[in-house]
């Protein structure tokens, strides 16, 4: 939730592996445990907490007691505490991290990556001993579903996990399988980082395809945003983009023209033109 520039609905519906109301979509729970234990084990041991984030305002002592706040606060949103965090646009969430880093003083390593995994703990026990909170929940980035949070939870820490282990000199965590559960969080989340200066006007189809295989469909109607699990009906532009690239991109890691000079993205369609303006239609907190 840092400031980024993101790739980036109201209605949810099932996608990339979505299950019934009650139960977590299948994986996503060894995701959230797996992705906080490697962030973890990157902290452990002395890690450099005054380690600049490259590309970021924030260090690394920084990135990790956001990670430990943010997990603490998706815990006690996901076991039904609500709690305040900006209103839901991405000026206020800013603003509401800045406050929260600074109302914390913790930067140790040890205690932030135990924290982490405890936190990333806590929510996947509302789910296990049945208590997770059912309906409409309000996170910092407006209402979504318990599932959609969980994906929420997960695409967040993969982004400041990534930036970790670039400042630390280690490998990353985003592999194919976690980026495809991300897609409902950035699916819900889409509409609501628009930058409504960059779609005004435009009326366009976007077809984004994953190489594994997750897809969704981007509408845009004299500037209105709409985002669907599903593909358009007669597409202007189809992305077909590496996953793990569409997830940096789509949180701010990556640019595009170094990923389309090495053949990661591909692009089709009776407006291919589009294509380089996708990715300036979404601004992130």
């Amino acid at each position: 939730m840092a400031r980024h520039e993101i790739e980036g609905g109201n209605g949810v519906e099932p996608v990339a592996g979505q299950d019934v109301r009650g139960t977590l979509p299948e994986g996503l729970g060894a995701a959230i445990r797996d992705t906080a234990e490697e962030i973890a084990a990157l902290l452990r041991g002395g890690a450099d907490m005054g380690r600049p984030i490259p590309g970021a305002e924030w260090n690394v002592g920084q990135a990790a007691a956001h990670l430990a706040q943010a997990n603490e606060l998706m815990a006690d949103i996901a076991a039904g505490r609500p709690r305040g965090y900006g209103d839901g646009t991405p000026q206020s969430l800013a603003a509401a991290n800045e406050q929260a880093l600074a109302a914390f003083d913790e930067r140790r390593a040890d205690p932030l990556a135990a924290m982490i995994v405890a936190q990333a703990e806590a929510y996947l026990r509302a789910w296990d001993e049945g208590t997770a909170a059912e309906g409409t929940l309000v996170s910092p980035l407006g209402p979504m579903t318990p599932q959609v949070l969980g994906s929420y939870l997960l695409t967040h820490m993969l982004g400041h996990g990534y930036d970790l282990a670039r400042a630390l000199g280690r490998p990353h965590m985003i592999d194919r399988a976690r980026v495809e559960l991300t897609l409902p969080f950035l699916i819900t989340a889409m509409p609501r980082v628009t930058d409504t200066a960059r779609t005004a006007g435009l009326t366009a189809r976007y077809a984004i395809r994953l190489w594994s295989g997750g897809r969704f469909g981007v509408a845009l109607s004299d500037g209105e945003v709409s985002v669907e699990p599903r593909l358009p009906d007669r597409p202007d532009c189809t992305i077909h983009i590496e996953p793990v690239t569409f997830l940096l991109m789509a949180l701010g890691r990556r640019r595009q023209w170094g990923a389309l000079a090495q053949g990661r993205i591909l692009v089709w369609g009776r407006k291919p033109w589009l294509a380089p303006r996708f990715p300036t239609l979404f601004k992130a907190p």
